[in-house]
């Protein structure tokens, strides 16, 4: 986004909270999906789930060396500590009606942040102001922001934003003020990006990827292109701009019209689209009308960048409703499940 370029956030950090999406292939190889490095939500259903798991069956966990993920909550709030230029740790919500607002609550109360509307919040000489319920003005030092970009300032993106804080950025390019994650972080979050971070870390880090990407193809790429759509039966087509499960097409479930259909997009907005090998990943059992069926599951690993940089020892395992369906995402229908670090 051109309004975040030229400007190094604080300490040097863009991805403060990065949600990496992985799925375990049934030759038990490990590969990852995608990159979430925006808003990636979905930490605070472990966290409940495991209580709940407790509750149920407090023996297993006496019994087995199950990795505590009581963690998380702390491991935020260093986090957020972290890059605080002086002042109060923030959540900012879009409000009560968003789909994710029990997670922007649950974690503000768990981290001991203000949990923030716009219009609790305000600029003022190039500084971010939280206005409490006496009217009092207190600075604040790290927003850890729930809004996407584009509706996040009405002076500097989208004007007709209305859950947006005005001048926002204007305080975060003054250094006064650090966003979680950072602003204009979309991308290193874009599809099209990810087909070639294997060779980023190769040649920044001079390192060979540890885990695999999904074999990708990219479609403003003439060759690729061509031999995708030869194969659209065997492909999965991304728009890399969606998110959520959203945008995500099997060729093989098209009808030949709407193949063509497709097929004509990508040749007029090649940009637009990647496309995937579909890798066959595991089935994990679920509990669905009282009995144990089998549904695609994958996991989304957090991993925080603080002082350094630390993977939570626990992730949000997501799975499918549909028996027919790879798409486990929540806004999809999909479930959730505790998930388990066993320690040696």
């Amino acid at each position: 986004m051109p309004q975040c370029d030229g400007f190094v956030p604080p300490k040097g950090i863009y991805s403060h909270i990065s949600g990496i999406d992985l799925v375990q292939a049934k030759d038990k190889t490990w590969y990852i999906l995608e990159d979430n490095l925006r808003i990636p939500s979905g930490a605070s259903y472990p966290l409940i789930a495991r209580k709940l798991c407790r509750l149920a069956s407090p023996e297993t966990f006496s019994n087995n060396h199950v990795v505590a993920n009581k963690t998380y909550p702390q491991m935020l709030k260093e986090t957020m500590d972290n890059v605080n230029t002086g002042g109060l740790n923030v959540i900012l919500t879009p409000g009560r009606y968003n789909a994710a607002f029990f997670e922007h609550s649950y974690l503000a109360e768990m981290t001991g942040s203000v949990l923030a509307m716009n219009n609790d919040l305000f600029v003022d000489n190039n500084n971010l102001f939280y206005k409490d319920n006496n009217g009092s003005a207190k600075r604040v030092g790290a927003l850890y922001r729930r809004i996407s970009d584009e509706f996040l300032d009405p002076m500097n993106f989208l004007p007709e934003s209305l859950i947006g804080v005005p001048n926002l950025l204007t305080a975060y390019r003054s250094g006064n003020v650090a966003i979680i994650n950072a602003p204009g972080n979309g991308v290193a979050d874009d599809k099209g990006i990810y087909y070639f971070v294997p060779t980023m870390i190769k040649y920044y880090l001079d390192e060979e990827p540890i885990l695999k990407n999904a074999p990708t193809y990219l479609m403003f790429d003439e060759k690729q292109r061509k031999q995708s759509l030869a194969r659209m039966d065997e492909l999965v087509f991304k728009d890399v701009s969606e998110a959520g499960g959203y945008g995500v097409v099997f060729g093989r479930e098209l009808s030949q019209d709407k193949k063509t259909e497709l097929a004509e997009l990508i040749e007029e907005q090649p940009r637009r689209f990647v496309a995937q090998e579909i890798i066959d990943f595991i089935d994990l059992p679920i509990l669905e009308d009282g009995k144990e069926v089998l549904r695609k599951a994958d996991l989304r690993a957090f991993v925080l960048a603080g002082a350094t940089t630390k993977v939570w020892p626990c992730g949000l395992t997501r799975f499918s409703r549909n028996p027919t369906s790879f798409i486990v995402n929540s806004s999809q229908g999909g479930g959730f499940k505790d998930t388990w670090v066993l320690s040696r």
